[in-house]
């Protein structure tokens, strides 16, 4: 089989696939007579051939996929108008901090976030698949360790943690650090995405003070949801408090 027709098998597969294929299943289309350095080779030029149209070819945890670029959504959504949920400002603290922090203890995210965190938050995360629990830290009570799962990345559309967007200080001038991760984490309407979070992040620096866990009005992003005032002085929980900043 020459270049060509290898390159054609392996676009075929992956645009009538639903999933991401790794090398080692591409490899099957061959019977295995192509290398894994070869399939690379194969999957770099049929990105490059791709490389001026609406689909991109991107690796992404858990193999190859093809996937609109992120110019095209403006259109694409057209098809499918309706708005998926949104999740509340907590909870995509919450999952910022576990992607950042990694692994982590619910104690570890109150300690940082400076409020209680609810079952109901990490359970959410958990449905949908991006965090999982990977062990426990020998403490008394054994907490469990939180961490990031592929589906966490696949949606991402990267590889790998270290391609996570770099955490940005409010210092500089930036009241929104984990804003680029959720930006990075609004569906595509090819990616399997549908109940992606479009809700915009006023969220604190996860290495910052405490002072700057609840930013003023002043600093937050336009459009962002605001805080419920007095939510915490009050000692209302996250539950409470998503249900005040939803309303």
């Amino acid at each position: 089989m020459n270049t060509a027709d290898a390159r054609r098998v392996l676009e075929t597969a992956l645009i009538c696939t639903q999933q991401p294929l790794p090398v080692r299943e591409l490899r099957v289309l061959f019977n295995d007579e192509l290398g894994a350095d070869t399939i690379k080779a194969l999957l770099g030029e049929l990105q490059d051939e791709w490389a001026q149209r609406g689909v991109e070819l991107v690796c992404v945890a858990s193999g190859w996929r093809f996937q609109s670029r992120p110019e095209m959504r403006e259109y694409l959504d057209r098809l499918h108008p309706e708005k998926p949920p949104r999740y509340t400002r907590a909870t995509l603290e919450t999952l910022a901090i576990i992607a950042y922090r990694q692994p982590v203890t619910r104690g570890d995210m109150e300690d940082i976030r400076g409020v209680t965190i609810s079952s109901q938050i990490l359970k959410q995360l958990e449905d949908r698949g991006w965090v999982e629990v990977i062990g426990h830290r020998e403490a008394a009570g054994r907490p469990a360790l939180y961490a990031t799962t592929r589906q966490f990345l696949d949606d991402l559309g990267i590889a790998s943690l270290d391609q996570l967007p770099e955490l940005q200080s409010p210092t500089q001038g930036d009241h929104n650090p984990f804003g680029a991760l959720v930006q990075a984490a609004e569906p595509r309407p090819d990616a399997a995405l549908d109940d992606a979070p479009e809700l915009p992040l006023d969220a604190p620096d996860a290495l910052g003070s405490q002072a700057e866990l609840l930013p003023s009005p002043e600093a937050a992003a336009p459009g962002a949801p605001q805080p419920a005032t007095g939510a915490n002085e009050a000692g209302i929980g996250d539950q409470d408090a998503e249900q005040a900043i939803e309303t």
